[in-house]
């Protein structure tokens, strides 16, 4: 698996990530979700360096210019619903992306620390040859990716992967790099060290989906 972990360098994105784990900051959902969103747009950005490109020619008021463009044949699958708000800063800059929407949740039997993810509704086009982009705002034990692409195989075999994560935990990378092939790319913002008994990223910043859109059941 090929890492680009973005907090290795300093830039904008420090600020953001230091606002969604502002425990202060986080009582305003509607900047929890937007900084998310900016989080999507950055890491969106970096990831289009390395997709594959061809020549389109441009006709302007005045003349002909020719500019590389991204090749088509995107597919942007979200997590619900902590993926929502990384979906959208995602799509805000590869607006003619496929999209495809999948549920996963953890079930803690008897309200133990023990879990197992439940996957139950999948929406998505082919993936067959296309660039899968997958994104999941918290990589913690990893387990949630690796029923997700489980869940999709059924839909054609992608020609390239990249996951898209806000904030990982060092364990959760090091178990999908044995889950997913190895020219995926992972792109991500911040890898905290370690997980509490329950899988949840220490020190994180708590849970994704409940800080975006209110606590559940």
């Amino acid at each position: 698996m090929i890492i680009h972990n973005l907090e290795t360098e300093n830039s904008i994105l420090n600020q953001f990530i230091s606002e969604i784990r502002d425990s202060g900051i986080q009582k305003d959902t509607m900047r929890f979700r937007r900084n998310i969103e900016r989080i999507g747009e950055v890491l969106g950005y970096e990831l289009s360096k390395t997709l594959e490109y061809t020549s389109k020619t441009i006709k302007t008021p005045l003349g002909t210019k020719e500019i590389s463009v991204p090749e088509k044949g995107l597919v942007l699958c979200s997590i619900l619903r902590a993926g929502l708000p990384l979906h959208q800063g995602l799509l805000n800059y590869f607006d003619t992306a496929e999209n495809a929407f999948i549920s996963a949740y953890r079930n803690h039997p008897k309200g133990k620390d023990d879990f197992e993810v439940v996957v139950n509704y999948l929406a998505s086009p082919s993936l067959e040859n296309k660039t899968l982009l997958l994104a999941d705002p918290m990589l913690a034990t990893g387990k949630t990716l690796e029923n997700t692409i489980n869940a999709m195989k059924n839909h054609g075999e992608p020609k390239q992967i990249h996951i898209i994560s806000v904030i990982g935990s060092a364990e959760g990378v090091e178990y999908i790099k044995d889950v997913f092939p190895e020219n995926t790319h992972l792109w991500i913002a911040a890898i905290d060290k370690e997980l509490s008994n329950r899988g949840y990223i220490i020190p994180g910043l708590g849970d994704s989906g409940d800080l975006s859109f209110g606590k559940k059941l």
